[in-house]
C-alpha cells in the first residue's frame, strides 16, 4: 500500500537495552507494535503477549489480513481515500452530490464525517496538513489535485462548494488559510469552513457525531 505525504513517524529505540527482560522475536514484535500511533510501550507489550497466547490460526488470519491490506488496498485516484479499486465507494456512488467537496487531512477523517450522516457530498484527502517545521509544505499535500478536480468537472459536475474540514489545530488552521487563498478567486466557487465548536487542538476523528454534525451544518462562508 503506497504511502501518502505526511509527517515522519515516531522512532522507536532499539538495540541491547540491559534493562529489557525480553529478547529476540518477542522484543522485535513489541518494538514494531510500539511504532503504531497511540500504542505506548506498555500497550505494545500487552498486545505482544496476548498474541503469544492465541491460537496459531488467529495469528494466520491476522497475517493474511495484513497481507491483503498491503497488496490490495490503494488510494482513490479521485479523492485520495483508501480503496480497493481505482475509485473509492464514495466517489463511485452516483447518489453522492458531486458539487460539494469536503476537504480533510487524512482518510480516517472521512469516517468521522460519515458517522454524522449530515454530509452527502464527496471528499478530497490532502494527505496531511501544512507543517513547515516537519518539512511539509503545499507541494507535499494533494492541493494541486484539488485544483485539478475543480477545473476538470469530474463526472461532468461542477464543484460549487468546497468545505474545509481540516483539524482545529495550528497546522489545520494554517492549511485552511492557505486553501482559502488558493480557492477564493475561482468563479462560481463558495469556500466554507466547518463551524467552531470542535475543541481547539483536537483531531477531527475524535469529535463526537453530534458536535461534528453541528459544525458541518453551521459551516461559515470564507470566500
Amino acid at each position: 500500500m503506497p504511502g501518502m505525504p505526511g509527517a515522519p513517524g515516531r522512532q522507536v529505540c532499539r538495540g541491547s537495552d540491559p534493562h529489557r527482560h525480553v529478547r529476540g522475536p518477542v522484543q522485535d514484535l513489541i518494538d514494531e507494535l510500539g511504532r503504531l500511533p497511540g500504542i505506548g510501550p506498555k500497550s505494545a507489550q500487552r498486545i505482544a503477549f496476548h498474541l503469544l497466547s492465541v491460537e496459531p490460526s488467529d495469528i494466520d488470519r491476522l497475517t493474511a489480513v495484513l497481507g491483503r491490506v498491503r497488496d490490495g488496498v490503494r488510494f482513490c485516484a479521485v479523492c485520495g481515500n483508501v480503496s480497493d479499486g481505482e475509485r473509492c465507494r464514495i466517489c463511485a456512488d452516483p447518489r453522492r452530490d458531486g458539487s460539494l467537496v469536503c476537504v480533510v487531512e487524512e482518510p480516517k477523517d472521512i469516517q468521522a464525517v460519515e458517522r454524522t450522516r449530515e454530509f452527502r457530498g464527496r471528499y478530497h484527502v490532502l494527505g496531511g496538513a501544512l507543517d513547515p517545521l516537519s518539512g511539509i509544505g503545499p507541494e507535499q499535500l494533494r492541493i494541486r489535485e484539488l485544483l485539478s478536480r475543480i477545473g476538470e468537472r469530474v463526472d461532468d459536475v461542477d464543484i460549487t462548494e468546497v468545505i474545509i474540514a481540516t483539524d482545529p489545530n495550528t497546522e489545520g488552521e494554517a492549511t485552511a488559510t492557505y486553501l482559502v487563498r488558493m480557492l477564493r478567486d475561482i468563479p462560481g466557487l463558495t469556500v466554507t469552513r466547518i463551524a467552531s465548536g470542535l475543541p481547539m487542538g483536537g483531531d477531527l476523528e475524535f469529535a463526537d457525531e453530534l458536535t461534528l454534525g453541528r459544525a458541518l451544518t453551521g459551516r461559515r462562508v470564507l470566500a
